[in-house]
C-alpha cells in the first residue's frame, strides 16, 4: 500500500545547489560572514562619525545578506526569473523606506 502522503521531488535548482554547496564552499561563506562581523565590531569601537558608521553598517549589512540568502537559502542556485521575483520587491521596499524618511526629515525642517 503506497502512501498518499509520500512524494517524489526532483527539481534541477535543488539538486545543483546541493551538488554546488559543498562543505569547503560552506567554511568559505562561514570565514567570509565571521571576518565581515569582526570588521564591523571592530569599526565601531573606533572614532569614526556616525554618519560614516551608519553607512558602513549598511553596507556590509546587505554584504551578508547576500552571502546567507544566496548560499544558505540556496537563492544563488536558482533560476533568474525566481531571483528577481524576490529580489525587486525588496529593493522597491528599501525604496519606499528611504523616501519615508527623506520626506519626513523635510517636513520636519519645515516646522521646526
Amino acid at each position: 500500500m503506497s502512501d498518499i502522503h509520500h512524494e517524489h521531488v526532483s527539481h534541477a535548482s535543488e539538486e545543483k545547489a546541493h551538488s554546488a554547496l559543498n562543505t569547503k564552499m560552506i567554511w568559505r561563506v562561514f570565514w567570509i560572514l565571521l571576518g565581515v562581523t569582526i570588521f564591523e565590531v571592530a569599526i565601531s569601537f573606533t572614532g569614526i562619525s556616525k554618519d560614516v558608521l551608519l553607512i558602513t553598517f549598511i553596507a556590509l549589512t546587505i554584504v551578508k545578506a547576500y552571502f546567507i540568502v544566496g548560499y544558505f537559502m540556496h537563492l544563488k542556485f536558482e533560476v533568474m526569473p525566481l531571483q528577481w521575483s524576490l529580489l525587486l520587491p525588496f529593493i522597491l521596499i528599501v525604496y519606499l523606506i528611504f523616501i519615508a524618511i527623506y520626506e519626513g526629515s523635510a517636513l520636519m525642517h519645515t516646522i521646526y
